[in-house]
Protein backbone atom coordinates (compact mmCIF):
# COMPACT_ATOMS: atom_id res chain seq x y z
CA UNK A 1 0.00 0.00 0.00
CA UNK A 2 1.46 3.40 -0.20
CA UNK A 3 1.19 5.78 2.17
CA UNK A 4 -1.00 8.42 2.94
CA UNK A 5 0.25 11.25 5.04
CA UNK A 6 -1.72 12.23 8.74
CA UNK A 7 -1.57 14.92 11.12
CA UNK A 8 -2.07 13.42 15.03
CA UNK A 9 -3.27 16.17 16.87
CA UNK A 10 -2.80 14.81 20.56
CA UNK A 11 -0.55 12.62 21.88
CA UNK A 12 -1.45 11.35 24.87
CA UNK A 13 -3.45 7.57 25.79
CA UNK A 14 -5.65 8.47 22.39
CA UNK A 15 -3.27 9.38 19.66
CA UNK A 16 -0.41 7.29 21.06
CA UNK A 17 -1.89 4.16 22.16
CA UNK A 18 -4.42 3.96 19.97
CA UNK A 19 -4.87 6.53 16.57
CA UNK A 20 -0.74 6.24 15.97
CA UNK A 21 -0.25 2.51 15.89
CA UNK A 22 -3.61 2.13 14.10
CA UNK A 23 -3.06 4.48 11.14
CA UNK A 24 0.22 2.93 11.00
CA UNK A 25 -1.35 -0.86 10.46
CA UNK A 26 -3.54 0.96 7.72
CA UNK A 27 -0.71 1.71 5.68
CA UNK A 28 -1.09 6.08 6.82
CA UNK A 29 2.53 7.94 7.54
CA UNK A 30 2.53 9.50 10.80
CA UNK A 31 3.36 12.89 8.89
CA UNK A 32 3.08 15.52 11.73
CA UNK A 33 2.18 15.48 15.39
CA UNK A 34 0.92 18.38 17.26
CA UNK A 35 1.64 18.22 21.09
CA UNK A 36 3.06 20.53 23.58
CA UNK A 37 3.63 18.46 27.14
CA UNK A 38 7.95 18.07 27.04
CA UNK A 39 7.33 14.30 27.83
CA UNK A 40 4.76 13.85 25.10
CA UNK A 41 7.03 15.39 22.75
CA UNK A 42 9.98 13.16 23.80
CA UNK A 43 8.22 10.04 23.43
CA UNK A 44 7.32 11.61 19.69
CA UNK A 45 10.23 12.18 18.85
CA UNK A 46 11.05 7.90 20.00
CA UNK A 47 8.26 6.87 18.58
CA UNK A 48 8.49 8.87 14.95
CA UNK A 49 11.71 10.19 14.24
CA UNK A 50 10.79 10.96 10.88
CA UNK A 51 7.44 12.99 12.35
CA UNK A 52 7.48 16.90 12.65
CA UNK A 53 6.56 17.76 16.42
CA UNK A 54 4.49 21.46 16.15
CA UNK A 55 2.66 23.40 18.94
CA UNK A 56 -0.38 24.83 17.09
CA UNK A 57 -3.30 23.53 14.57
CA UNK A 58 -1.57 26.44 12.16
CA UNK A 59 1.88 24.94 11.90
CA UNK A 60 0.30 21.21 11.22
CA UNK A 61 -1.66 22.52 8.59
CA UNK A 62 0.97 23.96 7.01
CA UNK A 63 2.20 20.27 6.03
CA UNK A 64 0.69 18.29 3.16
CA UNK A 65 -1.80 16.04 5.02
CA UNK A 66 -4.09 13.68 3.46
CA UNK A 67 -5.60 13.04 6.88
CA UNK A 68 -6.35 14.90 10.10
CA UNK A 69 -6.76 12.83 13.67
CA UNK A 70 -8.16 15.12 16.10
CA UNK A 71 -7.48 13.22 19.54
CA UNK A 72 -6.89 16.16 22.27
CA UNK A 73 -9.26 17.31 25.12
CA UNK A 74 -12.48 17.54 24.46
CA UNK A 75 -13.18 21.24 24.78
CA UNK A 76 -10.98 21.89 21.14
CA UNK A 77 -12.19 19.63 19.22
CA UNK A 78 -14.43 21.71 17.53
CA UNK A 79 -12.22 24.24 17.20
CA UNK A 80 -9.42 22.30 15.67
CA UNK A 81 -12.08 20.13 13.54
CA UNK A 82 -13.13 23.66 12.10
CA UNK A 83 -9.68 24.49 11.51
CA UNK A 84 -8.87 21.15 9.65
CA UNK A 85 -12.28 21.46 7.77
CA UNK A 86 -11.24 24.90 6.38
CA UNK A 87 -8.16 23.92 5.09
CA UNK A 88 -9.73 21.12 3.39
CA UNK A 89 -8.07 18.17 5.05
CA UNK A 90 -9.93 14.78 5.77
CA UNK A 91 -10.44 15.14 9.32
CA UNK A 92 -10.98 12.30 12.15
CA UNK A 93 -12.60 13.21 15.30
CA UNK A 94 -12.16 10.96 18.79
CA UNK A 95 -15.48 10.51 20.83
CA UNK A 96 -17.16 13.11 21.90
CA UNK A 97 -17.01 14.66 18.24
CA UNK A 98 -18.33 18.19 20.28
CA UNK A 99 -19.35 18.98 24.02
CA UNK A 100 -23.13 19.01 22.87
CA UNK A 101 -25.17 18.65 19.90
CA UNK A 102 -24.99 22.23 18.51
CA UNK A 103 -21.26 22.03 18.42
CA UNK A 104 -21.11 18.37 16.74
CA UNK A 105 -24.23 20.19 13.92
CA UNK A 106 -21.42 23.28 13.23
CA UNK A 107 -18.88 20.63 12.46
CA UNK A 108 -20.44 18.14 10.16
CA UNK A 109 -22.47 21.54 8.71
CA UNK A 110 -19.18 22.88 7.76
CA UNK A 111 -17.92 19.73 6.55
CA UNK A 112 -20.77 19.46 3.94
CA UNK A 113 -20.48 23.21 3.15
CA UNK A 114 -16.85 22.82 1.81
CA UNK A 115 -17.21 18.93 0.52
CA UNK A 116 -14.59 17.65 3.56
CA UNK A 117 -14.90 13.97 4.60
CA UNK A 118 -15.66 14.37 8.59
CA UNK A 119 -15.93 11.29 10.64
CA UNK A 120 -16.71 10.24 14.68
CA UNK A 121 -13.64 7.38 15.55
CA UNK A 122 -16.36 5.25 17.37
CA UNK A 123 -13.65 2.15 17.37
CA UNK A 124 -15.75 0.22 19.86
CA UNK A 125 -18.22 -0.86 17.12
CA UNK A 126 -15.10 -3.30 16.05
CA UNK A 127 -14.44 -4.92 19.66
CA UNK A 128 -15.21 -8.62 19.05
CA UNK A 129 -18.04 -8.31 21.38
CA UNK A 130 -19.60 -5.59 18.73
CA UNK A 131 -18.91 -7.76 15.93
CA UNK A 132 -20.07 -11.30 17.46
CA UNK A 133 -23.48 -9.40 18.57
CA UNK A 134 -24.11 -8.66 14.88
CA UNK A 135 -23.47 -11.23 13.52
CA UNK A 136 -25.78 -13.14 16.22
CA UNK A 137 -28.68 -10.59 15.08
CA UNK A 138 -28.57 -11.03 11.88
CA UNK A 139 -28.63 -15.02 12.15
CA UNK A 140 -31.74 -14.41 13.95
CA UNK A 141 -30.70 -17.83 16.60
CA UNK A 142 -32.04 -16.68 19.55
CA UNK A 143 -35.34 -15.71 18.22
CA UNK A 144 -37.13 -11.86 19.04
CA UNK A 145 -34.44 -10.08 21.37
CA UNK A 146 -36.01 -7.70 24.21
CA UNK A 147 -32.92 -6.33 26.40
CA UNK A 148 -29.31 -5.37 25.74
CA UNK A 149 -26.75 -4.47 28.53
CA UNK A 150 -23.52 -2.75 28.03
CA UNK A 151 -21.33 -1.15 30.38
CA UNK A 152 -17.95 0.23 30.98
CA UNK A 153 -17.37 -0.01 34.74
CA UNK A 154 -14.07 0.27 36.54
CA UNK A 155 -13.09 1.20 40.05
CA UNK A 156 -11.00 4.31 40.64
CA UNK A 157 -12.40 5.81 44.02
CA UNK A 158 -10.03 8.70 43.97
CA UNK A 159 -9.93 10.91 41.30
CA UNK A 160 -6.03 11.37 41.46
CA UNK A 161 -5.88 8.30 40.03
CA UNK A 162 -7.91 8.98 36.83
CA UNK A 163 -7.56 11.92 34.14
CA UNK A 164 -8.62 15.25 33.05
CA UNK A 165 -11.94 13.74 31.67
CA UNK A 166 -12.65 12.52 35.60
CA UNK A 167 -11.42 16.10 36.90
CA UNK A 168 -13.25 18.49 34.11
CA UNK A 169 -16.70 20.12 34.42
CA UNK A 170 -19.22 19.62 31.87
CA UNK A 171 -18.12 23.03 30.18
CA UNK A 172 -14.68 21.94 29.61
CA UNK A 173 -16.09 18.54 28.13
CA UNK A 174 -15.39 16.35 30.99
CA UNK A 175 -17.59 13.61 33.10
CA UNK A 176 -18.67 10.16 32.25
CA UNK A 177 -21.60 10.97 30.22
CA UNK A 178 -19.92 12.86 27.54
CA UNK A 179 -16.81 10.38 27.45
CA UNK A 180 -17.73 6.96 27.81
CA UNK A 181 -21.43 7.02 27.24
CA UNK A 182 -20.58 7.88 24.08
CA UNK A 183 -19.20 4.82 23.73
CA UNK A 184 -22.04 3.01 24.71
CA UNK A 185 -25.44 4.79 23.00
CA UNK A 186 -23.15 4.30 19.97
CA UNK A 187 -22.71 0.95 20.20
CA UNK A 188 -26.62 0.71 20.76
CA UNK A 189 -27.42 2.34 18.03
CA UNK A 190 -25.38 0.68 15.54
CA UNK A 191 -27.30 -2.47 16.82
CA UNK A 192 -30.56 -2.04 17.73
CA UNK A 193 -31.38 1.35 15.21
CA UNK A 194 -33.19 4.58 16.22
CA UNK A 195 -34.32 5.31 20.00
CA UNK A 196 -35.34 7.41 22.55
CA UNK A 197 -34.10 8.12 25.79
CA UNK A 198 -36.48 6.47 28.00
CA UNK A 199 -34.43 7.13 31.83
CA UNK A 200 -30.82 8.55 32.52
CA UNK A 201 -29.43 9.05 35.86
CA UNK A 202 -26.20 10.83 36.30
CA UNK A 203 -24.27 11.01 39.88
CA UNK A 204 -21.15 12.68 41.02
CA UNK A 205 -19.64 10.56 43.55
CA UNK A 206 -16.24 11.61 43.60
CA UNK A 207 -16.86 15.02 43.90
CA UNK A 208 -15.49 16.21 40.01
CA UNK A 209 -17.87 15.47 37.31
CA UNK A 210 -20.40 12.85 36.63
CA UNK A 211 -19.16 9.20 37.77
CA UNK A 212 -22.31 7.41 37.36
CA UNK A 213 -24.39 7.14 34.62
CA UNK A 214 -27.53 5.20 33.60
CA UNK A 215 -29.09 5.58 30.38
CA UNK A 216 -31.81 3.69 29.32
CA UNK A 217 -32.84 3.49 25.17
CA UNK A 218 -36.06 2.23 23.81
CA UNK A 219 -35.64 1.35 20.45
CA UNK A 220 -38.34 1.24 17.73
CA UNK A 221 -37.19 -2.12 16.90
CA UNK A 222 -38.34 -3.00 19.82
CA UNK A 223 -35.25 -3.43 22.38
CA UNK A 224 -34.51 -2.12 25.48
CA UNK A 225 -31.01 -0.79 25.86
CA UNK A 226 -29.70 -0.91 29.34
CA UNK A 227 -25.66 1.12 29.18
CA UNK A 228 -23.99 1.90 32.69
CA UNK A 229 -21.01 4.00 32.68
CA UNK A 230 -19.56 4.39 36.00
CA UNK A 231 -15.66 4.43 37.98
CA UNK A 232 -17.12 3.72 41.27
CA UNK A 233 -18.23 -0.19 40.80
CA UNK A 234 -16.21 -2.63 43.17
CA UNK A 235 -17.76 -5.56 41.41
CA UNK A 236 -18.10 -4.76 37.43
CA UNK A 237 -20.84 -6.42 35.17
CA UNK A 238 -20.43 -8.26 32.26
CA UNK A 239 -19.19 -6.09 28.94
CA UNK A 240 -22.84 -7.14 27.16
CA UNK A 241 -25.27 -8.93 27.87
CA UNK A 242 -28.01 -10.06 24.66
CA UNK A 243 -31.67 -11.56 26.25
CA UNK A 244 -33.57 -13.24 23.87
CA UNK A 245 -36.60 -15.45 23.89
CA UNK A 246 -33.95 -18.10 22.49
CA UNK A 247 -31.44 -17.61 25.57
CA UNK A 248 -29.00 -15.00 27.10
CA UNK A 249 -25.84 -14.13 25.48
CA UNK A 250 -22.92 -12.92 27.84
CA UNK A 251 -19.50 -11.62 26.80
CA UNK A 252 -18.31 -11.09 30.18
CA UNK A 253 -14.71 -9.11 29.04
CA UNK A 254 -13.27 -7.05 26.22
CA UNK A 255 -11.25 -7.96 23.47
CA UNK A 256 -7.13 -8.15 24.28
CA UNK A 257 -7.05 -4.76 21.51
CA UNK A 258 -6.81 -2.31 23.98
CA UNK A 259 -3.91 -4.54 25.90
CA UNK A 260 -2.60 -5.67 22.45
CA UNK A 261 -2.09 -1.58 21.91
CA UNK A 262 -0.48 -0.49 24.99
CA UNK A 263 1.82 -3.19 24.70
CA UNK A 264 3.31 -1.45 21.74
CA UNK A 265 1.39 -4.54 19.31
CA UNK A 266 0.88 -2.73 15.60
CA UNK A 267 -1.80 -4.37 13.65
CA UNK A 268 0.49 -4.40 10.46
CA UNK A 269 -1.53 -5.06 7.01
CA UNK A 270 -4.65 -4.31 8.38
CA UNK A 271 -5.26 -7.18 10.68
CA UNK A 272 -3.49 -8.68 14.08
CA UNK A 273 -1.22 -11.17 14.01
CA UNK A 274 -3.06 -13.00 16.83
CA UNK A 275 -6.54 -14.03 17.77
CA UNK A 276 -8.63 -11.04 19.38
CA UNK A 277 -12.01 -12.83 20.30
CA UNK A 278 -13.56 -12.27 23.20
CA UNK A 279 -15.10 -15.71 25.11
CA UNK A 280 -19.17 -15.39 23.80
CA UNK A 281 -21.23 -17.45 25.97
CA UNK A 282 -25.09 -18.82 25.58
CA UNK A 283 -27.02 -19.48 28.87
CA UNK A 284 -30.40 -21.19 28.47
CA UNK A 285 -31.65 -20.53 32.09
CA UNK A 286 -28.84 -22.68 33.84
CA UNK A 287 -26.48 -19.61 35.41
CA UNK A 288 -23.79 -22.49 35.92
CA UNK A 289 -23.97 -23.45 32.60
CA UNK A 290 -23.07 -22.21 29.23
CA UNK A 291 -22.42 -22.47 25.97
CA UNK A 292 -19.62 -21.30 23.88
CA UNK A 293 -20.02 -20.08 20.41
CA UNK A 294 -18.28 -18.57 17.91
CA UNK A 295 -16.74 -15.02 18.35
CA UNK A 296 -15.34 -12.54 15.75
CA UNK A 297 -12.04 -11.17 15.86
CA UNK A 298 -11.89 -7.53 16.99
CA UNK A 299 -10.09 -5.64 14.18
CA UNK A 300 -9.98 -1.77 14.81
CA UNK A 301 -7.35 -1.04 12.08
CA UNK A 302 -10.52 -1.72 9.79
CA UNK A 303 -11.83 1.70 10.61
CA UNK A 304 -8.83 3.11 9.13
CA UNK A 305 -9.04 1.23 6.25
CA UNK A 306 -12.05 2.13 5.40
CA UNK A 307 -10.68 5.69 6.01
CA UNK A 308 -8.17 5.05 3.79
CA UNK A 309 -10.39 3.76 1.06
CA UNK A 310 -12.79 6.97 1.77
CA UNK A 311 -9.68 9.44 1.29
CA UNK A 312 -8.77 7.62 -2.06
CA UNK A 313 -12.17 7.17 -3.49
CA UNK A 314 -15.84 8.10 -3.17
CA UNK A 315 -16.61 5.53 -0.71
CA UNK A 316 -18.15 6.23 2.87
CA UNK A 317 -16.27 6.84 5.73
CA UNK A 318 -17.05 4.20 8.18
CA UNK A 319 -19.15 6.06 11.09
CA UNK A 320 -22.33 8.22 8.75
CA UNK A 321 -23.02 11.80 10.05
CA UNK A 322 -25.76 10.76 11.27
CA UNK A 323 -24.92 8.84 13.93
CA UNK A 324 -22.81 11.07 15.51
CA UNK A 325 -25.25 13.67 15.38
CA UNK A 326 -27.75 11.28 16.51
CA UNK A 327 -25.69 10.14 19.67
CA UNK A 328 -25.03 14.09 20.54
CA UNK A 329 -28.21 14.58 20.73
CA UNK A 330 -29.36 11.61 22.89
CA UNK A 331 -26.74 12.33 25.14
CA UNK A 332 -27.61 15.64 25.35
CA UNK A 333 -31.42 14.36 26.31
CA UNK A 334 -30.03 12.31 28.66
CA UNK A 335 -28.44 15.36 30.81
CA UNK A 336 -31.76 17.24 30.67
CA UNK A 337 -33.81 14.55 31.96
CA UNK A 338 -31.48 12.78 34.15
CA UNK A 339 -32.79 12.47 37.95
CA UNK A 340 -29.98 13.77 39.35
Amino acid sequence: MSSLRAGLVGYGLGGRVFHAPLLVGAGFEIGVILTNLPERIAQAKKDFPDAKIVSTMDELLTSSLDVVVISSANQVHAEQALASIAAGVATVIDKPVGRDLPETKAIFAAAESVGVKVCAFFNRRWDSDALTLKRVIRERSLGPIHRFESRFERYKPEIANYGWRDASNREAGGGWLLDIQTHLVAGALDLFGPAEVGFASMRNIRGASDDDVIIVLHHLMGVDSYLTASAVAGFTGPRVRLSARGGTLVIDDLDPQEDLLKSGKIPYDGKWSIPTQAQAKLYLGDNNSFEEIPAENGNYVDYYLQVRRAIESDAPMPVPPKDALEVARLIDIAREISLR
